[in-house]
């Protein structure tokens, strides 16, 4: 299982890479496996400002519908409109081409919130 050092991650399975005070959110690849094929992603919220752990959007696969959370308070700049047409790039490169969402960090010190690489571990088994 690929849990690379370099990011934070959520309980809700999402993975954070932190740049400045820009989050660029996608989930992980156990979380992409435990949902099986993605056939779809919607993000409406591009522009809004949402609270953490507040709904950004969610992601369908065959079997299931899933919510997708904010991992820190902030403003969605930007949505991987890639997915639209792709959704299965969050299958085939869960930690590249299938990020989901950038954020501006309302609070950066919400990131000393999120999971280690470690922890992450601990808490997936």
């Amino acid at each position: 299982m690929n849990i690379p050092e370099n990011l934070k991650y959520t309980k809700d399975h999402e993975w954070v890479l932190i740049e400045g005070d820009i989050a660029t959110v996608g989930i992980t690849e156990f979380a992409q496996g435990e949902l099986g094929d993605i056939v779809f992603v919607e993000i409406e919220t591009e522009g809004e400002e949402l609270d953490k752990e507040e709904v950004f959007g969610t992601i369908e696969a065959v079997k299931t519908v899933s919510d997708l959370y904010m991992p820190v308070a902030g403003k969605v700049l930007e949505v991987n409109a890639e997915l639209e047409s792709q959704p299965e790039q969050v299958n085939k490169a869960p930690y590249d081409a299938g990020w989901m969402v950038k954020i501006q960090a309302s609070d950066v010190s919400e990131f000393d919130d999120l999971l280690s690489a470690e922890q992450y571990k601990e808490l997936i088994g």
